[in-house]
């Protein structure tokens, strides 16, 4: 895992390296390997609890720098953290069960270090530190942090059109996580359901959002793990919407989406830009400029503090569908948006 930290932050924004159908394999080698016995190398400094432990509680702070400021501003942060863990797996002594904690943090440093390039536009270099991620999630017999990366990839083929490939992922993700807490469960479920939505598959699509239902109303009497924290019942809410946009079923998303805005947190202001764009183009299939025009607004602020690429396509997209329509509100937005750009 080693030789991706440091490399892949400097690859330029590219397309996807691996090739159709090297994704499904992938997804199944994760649900049929068993994890291998971990042997330490010999010749660095021993690996203790406490250390691990500090490493441990470093990653909070990077998942909520992430939410707050976007891929963009932390992507060499997590980088060189990710490079600080591997270097230390790569050259020091651990016993097993330590190490197994250590790879779980360092499985968990890809998936961040992945999703802030994916952020970020930068597709390859996201997919590198995914598939490392996996291999450290393997290596730490940490099959639900793996399956929480397969959740990931699944997304990224999903944006990329590739939605067989995202299905294999999102299904093998969640086939994969053996007796996961209910809040991961659903988290899981949800993402195969939403990768249904997008191939226009509704029956399969609300078969999996009722299991995911029954598992959300179990999440709050449940522990899980400090990484599923931010599927909370905003969350929840916002991706139940994502699907019933993707079928065209623009009022229940609406509903959706308003319950996800009203219940989120203020810290997380990438997703809140995000899910205004979302509802703003829920509102604007039902015919209401004026809202959709006030929700692109709100979420004007926040896309140009975050260095999110993937914000700023979604600000693209509703600003073009929104132009088409002649309305005093949308030469106001026309207006906010040459001023951030001037």
């Amino acid at each position: 895992m080693d030789g991706v930290a440091g490399s892949a932050v400097l690859d330029r924004r590219g397309f996807l390296t691996l090739g159709f159908g090297a994704a499904a394999g992938l997804a199944d080698q994760w649900l049929s390997l068993d994890p291998p016995q971990l042997a330490s190398v010999l010749h660095g400094g021993a690996i203790d609890a406490e250390l691990v432990t500090c490493l441990e509680q470093r990653l909070p702070a990077l998942r909520q720098m992430d939410a707050a400021l976007g891929g963009g501003h932390i992507r060499n942060v997590v980088d060189a953290e990710l490079r600080l863990v591997t270097n230390l797996l790569a050259k020091g002594t651990y016993t097993e069960r330590l190490g197994k904690r250590a790879f779980s943090v360092a499985a968990e440093l890809g998936r961040i270090a992945g999703w802030t390039s994916f952020d970020s536009g930068y597709h390859a270099a996201a997919e590198r530190y995914w598939i490392s991620a996996l291999r450290a999630a393997h290596t730490a017999d940490n099959r639900a942090v793996g399956a929480n990366v397969l959740k990931c990839m699944s997304l990224q083929r999903m944006d990329a059109d590739r939605t067989d490939e995202a299905l294999s992922l999102a299904r093998a993700a969640r086939e994969g996580a053996k007796s996961v807490p209910a809040r991961v469960l659903a988290m899981l479920t949800v993402r195969q359901a939403r990768t249904h939505a997008v191939r226009k598959e509704v029956r399969d699509c609300e078969q999996l959002l009722s299991v995911a239902e029954r598992a959300m109303d179990r999440a709050e009497d449940e522990v899980a793990p400090a990484w599923a924290s931010y599927f909370d019942q905003a969350e929840y809410c916002a991706q139940v919407a994502a699907c019933y946009l993707a079928v065209e079923r623009r009022e229940a998303a609406d509903q959706w989406l308003a319950q996800s805005l009203a219940t989120q947190s203020r810290d997380c202001r990438r997703d809140r830009a995000t899910y205004l764009i979302w509802r703003a183009d829920s509102v604007l299939g039902l015919g209401d400029v004026e809202h959709a025009c006030e929700l692109v607004s709100r979420a004007v602020p926040d896309i140009a503090d975050a260095r999110s690429v993937r914000n700023q396509n979604r600000l693209a997209g509703i600003h073009t569908k929104i132009k088409k329509y002649r309305h005093p509100a949308v030469s106001a937005l026309d207006d906010q948006l040459h001023s951030l750009v001037a």
